[in-house]
């Protein structure tokens, strides 16, 4: 994608050549020759910097630069002048601009310093989004072996390569945020920034402020503009977390920005553009509410064109002894415990309960059980689950569409799981030989 680099300048034999040159040097170049032709043309093509000579018919360049500082855009200015004047250079900087650069200007040194500048314009929003980024470190959403896992890595790597609109569907704690974050990470934006904003429990005007932003005086209690999530993400991906809870108020305004990449800031009647892959995610049944009018269907049927399914724990039940494994070694790293090791008990016991709360359920279950752990083993005891055990969804329940060869895997788990993990009774109970069963727990990796 080519950046776009507005020159102003009045005198129209080096509003040529500066345009040309950068041109020829892989930019996307539009012109003007006034202050009041450089705002029309920032407001139509929005740039990502602008050069601007510091004479210009109606003004100067400090004009444009008080202009978009007024307007609070984010968008850096080099001046050009023929008369590079320390006091003036200085004078530039203290204004707002970038750097002040004397002509006649070499082209080659002219297109170093605007991608220096760009560079560093991102350097400095990826900060901005890192801080309202609340990750704390990178996940493996694909963490199992079973036939659901694998379909969703294969779908989700895909999707990873296009700029498209992607939504994650799954019950809460399968995982969304973290999908989300890989996909940004393996997608074509990955350098850019990713900004991560829950919808669920935030009011229409709170949650109008936190995404588009505000100006100065939009309402009570706005004492200054404020840049919203859509301008932090500029360049990089927005991830809208529980999109289903979105007040259906806010939803045409998010449609907007899905189809135009344009939106615009409380209390501000100017449109501002953006440049992002927008990532949503929910746990509801979006296609139901749009059905009973709970939630825009235009929006449905344009966030859920690429739309991704993170299966439940207890449809991949096979998985959970690997997931244990990663979840102790991060939590002997974290409580720098050395090693965390679970008993067997502990480990039949995490595949007979059902985990209503998925992988966050799981993942709690084992940090408090290790927390209280005295030796650092963790045994079925040490495991407190927030519905019993005995009342959650049968853990008989064979999934969905699997292979004989996944039925029978699954089978024999639950048949050794009521046994206690006795494999002698598990194999009278199954029909075979106990040295058959020993061959499947281990081509099974049970």
């Amino acid at each position: 994608m080519k950046e776009r680099v507005l020159v102003v300048e009045d005198d129209a034999m080096m509003l040529e050549i500066l345009s040309e040159g950068l041109r020829i040097e892989g930019f996307d170049v539009s012109r003007a020759t006034s202050v009041p032709e450089g705002i029309q043309e920032i407001l139509t093509s929005a740039p990502s910097i602008v050069l601007a000579d510091y004479k210009l018919r109606e003004g100067t360049a400090f004009d444009l630069l008080a202009w978009l500082n007024a307007e609070d855009l984010r968008i850096p200015l080099i001046v050009l002048t023929a008369h590079a004047e320390i006091e003036l250079a200085v004078e530039a900087v203290k204004n707002g601009a970038e750097r002040l650069i004397p002509k006649p200007v070499d082209i080659g040194f002219l297109s170093s310093e605007v991608r220096r500048t760009l560079e560093h314009y991102r350097n400095l929003q990826k900060a901005v989004a890192n801080r309202l980024d609340r990750a704390r470190y990178d996940r493996d959403p694909f963490l199992g072996n079973t036939r659901a896992i694998a379909e969703l890595r294969t779908a989700a790597t895909r999707m990873a390569k296009v700029n498209n609109t992607v939504l994650i569907q799954g019950e809460t704690g399968t995982g969304k945020g973290v999908l989300a974050r890989w996909l940004h990470k393996m997608g074509p934006r990955s350098n850019e920034p990713f900004v991560d904003l829950n919808c669920a429990g935030l009011s229409q005007e709170l949650l109008e402020s936190e995404l588009f932003g505000h100006q100065k005086g939009a309402f009570t209690g706005a004492i200054a503009n404020k840049v919203g999530f859509l301008e932090a993400a500029n360049h990089g991906a927005l991830f809208l977390d529980e999109i289903g809870d979105m007040a259906i108020q806010v939803q045409p305004k998010i449609l907007k920005v899905v189809e135009d990449r344009q939106f615009y800031r409380l209390g501000d009647v100017r449109e501002r553009k953006v440049d992002l892959q927008m990532i949503a995610a929910t746990h509801r049944d979006l296609k139901k509410m749009a059905d009973e009018g709970g939630f825009r269907s235009d929006l449905y049927f344009r966030i859920s064109a690429l739309s991704l399914r993170i299966p439940p724990l207890r449809e991949r039940m096979e998985d959970i002894p690997l997931i244990t494994d990663k979840l102790l070694e991060v939590f002997s790293w974290e409580m720098k415990r050395g090693g965390l090791r679970i008993t067997d008990r502990a480990r039949w016991a995490l595949q007979q309960y059902a985990w209503p709360g998925n992988i966050r359920e799981l993942r709690n279950v084992l940090e408090r059980a290790a927390i209280l752990s005295d030796d650092g083993v963790i045994d079925k005891t040490g495991l407190e689950f927030a519905i019993p055990a005995q009342q959650s969804a049968p853990a008989n329940l064979i999934p969905p569409n699997l292979t004989l060869k996944e039925m029978e895997r699954h089978y024999i788990r639950q048949v050794l799981a009521g046994e206690g993990g006795n494999v002698p009774i598990a194999a009278r109970r199954l029909g075979m030989p106990r040295s058959t069963l020993y061959a499947k727990l281990k081509e099974y990796g049970l």
